[in-house]
């Protein structure tokens, strides 16, 4: 695998929930913080965050916290933290809360102004929406960026990322590369399935992260980007 450039900001998107864009986001930034680049994680919207004696939090969202030099604001990381664990449109909703653009757009400036990259963690898959007039494509068309996609290697992988790529460029978003995220150990012929996703996925392979339940993403970071 070719070391692919690193953009000064990205957004990482999904084949579906639950197939470890938070863990990718992480060893992401991990692997941009041995490079020696000051790498920052963001959130923008969370839900099912619980209340602590400093505000909302979300578990996501501190870890991309953690996973970040230098440490930013938990505010300009996640500006939007809903409590209930629902879809974004419900969960602001149930808060009484009306998701915009630009409050994002100022806490992601803000980030942008500490960082050499911004490493911008979505919800969901790529077609989960975050309020009845917001797509995820339109945050990313609002912030100017690049989208990596995660694919979450489990039965139907091949289905659902050529769907997510498919969907992302047809957005009018670019697609700079994918990870390969092993999340069912079951998977048969897992090399197999990987091989098959290189040759129809048209863009370039960022790494293959191991089934590693609990591991530190920053022993992980030699996996990606070459």
């Amino acid at each position: 695998m070719s070391s692919p450039a690193s953009p000064a900001a990205f957004y990482v998107t999904g084949t579906d929930t639950g197939i470890g864009k938070t863990f990718s986001s992480c060893v992401l930034l991990h692997a941009l913080r041995q490079r020696g680049q000051r790498a920052v994680g963001m959130k923008p919207v969370a839900s099912g965050c619980e209340r602590t004696a400093d505000g909302l939090r979300n578990e996501d969202a501190t870890a991309l916290l953690a996973a970040s030099d230098p440490a930013p604001a938990y505010a300009d990381l996640n500006p939007y933290a809903l409590p209930l664990p629902l879809a974004p449109e419900l969960a602001a909703a149930a808060a009484g809360v009306t998701l915009s653009l630009a409050p994002i757009e100022t806490a992601f400036a803000r980030l942008r102004a500490q960082a050499d990259t911004v490493v911008v963690e979505g919800v969901g898959g790529w077609l989960a929406p975050l309020s009845t007039t917001l797509d995820q494509a339109h945050l990313v068309q609002a912030l100017r960026l690049p989208v990596v996609m995660v694919v979450g290697l489990r039965l139907g992988c091949l289905n659902h990322a050529r769907l997510t790529a498919q969907a992302i460029a047809a957005s009018g978003a670019t697609c700079i590369g994918w990870i390969a995220n092993e999340v069912d150990p079951q998977m048969q012929r897992i090399d197999d399935n990987v091989a098959l996703l290189r040759a129809r996925l048209p863009l370039p392979f960022w790494g293959r992260l191991p089934y590693a339940p609990g591991a530190d993403p920053a022993g992980l970071a030699r996996h990606l980007l070459g």
